[in-house]
């Protein structure tokens, strides 16, 4: 099912009168922030050159374990 060309201007207009057309642009701008955000974050997940193997708690084992930087920071972060 695809929207007709009156469904869109429907939907277009009730935007409109809900954000007024002082707010529309701040907030399409908004949205696409949070779009390219989102875009990113997934790249970074899907990039195996972002994992990289650090030392994990149980040291004696010898055992390291791999996680994503971001993952990484936060560990160090709580030590």
């Amino acid at each position: 099912m695809s929207l007709g060309i009156w469904q869109v201007v429907l939907i277009l207009l009730v935007v409109l009168i809900i954000f007024g057309a002082g707010k529309l642009p701040r907030v399409m701008g908004d949205v696409a922030k949070g779009v390219k955000n989102f875009k990113q974050g997934m790249k970074e997940d899907e990039d195996p050159a972002n994992q990289r193997q650090i030392p994990s708690d149980d040291a004696d084992a010898g055992t390291t374990s791999t996680t994503t930087t971001g993952q990484a920071k936060d560990e160090a972060a709580k030590s």
